[in-house]
């Protein structure tokens, strides 16, 4: 059955752990939803680990809707979000509402994501009522990586934590139908779930959160660039693809591949006529 907004209410309301991971492509996708995974984001952590780039902010809405459509074509229940990339809501409501109808009619999605606390409840109530669903996204707020100097857990003064705990009750309030909260305190986090009634979930937030969310190359170790605190490695499928390709450059070079299982044949008379 395809899981909907619904899925998230009841599975707060149930206390049902909720697990997400991030899919920029439609191979990986068909996985996902075969292991039985609840949502997949389409992050625009795209721009690093598929891009290249340094950080999200080069991320356009063209790339969103690109690798979003390939994920919503590999996936029939599960849920499918996609971030609203750096500049695509925070100049005006209208370009809130006119970038997320964008991506949700270009690629099938279920819902977007936008980072930010109060100064984006316009947009988010917007959104909402234009009958989009949104996620909300707290704490480390990667599009704002210039303004909060760096990769930095958030939350750690009383006034910085208190503001976050007003920032999402005020999210809530604006109609997010769910909460991410990235790289603060688990207790916290744990506050925060307890005081709003949507669903949060968290990535370096702690165990308390409703879910979890992970980037997939980092969770598969195929990701070197950057090894944050909260990752866990659930396997190290970077090693193994390395030796595929060592494997394969080995054969190839000896000419043991491709052998004759691998390869196609043609009527001996008709090779004949050839020469």
């Amino acid at each position: 059955m395809k899981k909907t907004v619904n899925t998230f209410k009841e599975a707060k309301k149930n206390k049902e752990k909720i697990t997400m991971l991030t899919c920029y492509d439609y191979s990986t996708a068909q996985l996902m939803d075969k292991a039985g995974v609840d949502a997949i984001l389409v992050g625009d952590s795209l721009g690093m680990v598929v891009l290249g780039y340094p950080d999200t902010l080069p991320v356009t809405v063209e790339d969103m809707i690109h690798h979003g459509k390939a994920v919503v074509r590999g996936v029939k229940e599960t849920f499918v979000l996609i971030d609203m990339p750096f500049m695509s809501y925070q100049a005006s409501v209208y370009d809130a509402v006119i970038n997320a109808g964008r991506i949700i009619k270009e690629t099938g999605a279920d819902a977007v994501k936008l980072e930010g606390g109060i100064e984006v409840c316009p947009q988010i109530e917007a959104i909402t009522k234009a009958s989009i669903p949104v996620v909300a996204h707290i704490g480390l707020t990667p599009q704002s990586i210039n303004s909060l100097g760096g990769f930095k857990i958030q939350g750690k003064s009383f006034e910085a934590a208190q503001k976050l705990i007003e920032d999402a009750k005020l999210l809530e309030t604006a109609g997010a139908f769910a909460l991410t909260l990235e790289c603060v305190p688990a207790d916290l986090a744990k506050i925060i779930t307890e005081k709003i009634t949507v669903p949060t979930i968290g990535i370096g937030a702690g165990a308390d959160c409703d879910g979890q969310v992970l980037v997939y190359q980092d969770m598969l170790g195929m990701y070197g660039n950057l090894q944050p605190k909260f990752v866990k490695q659930f396997s190290d499928c970077g090693s193994m693809m390395m030796k595929g390709f060592d494997e394969y450059i080995k054969e190839v070079k000896a000419g043991a591949f491709p052998a004759k299982e691998h390869t196609f044949t043609i009527d001996e008379e008709i090779l004949e006529k050839l020469y």
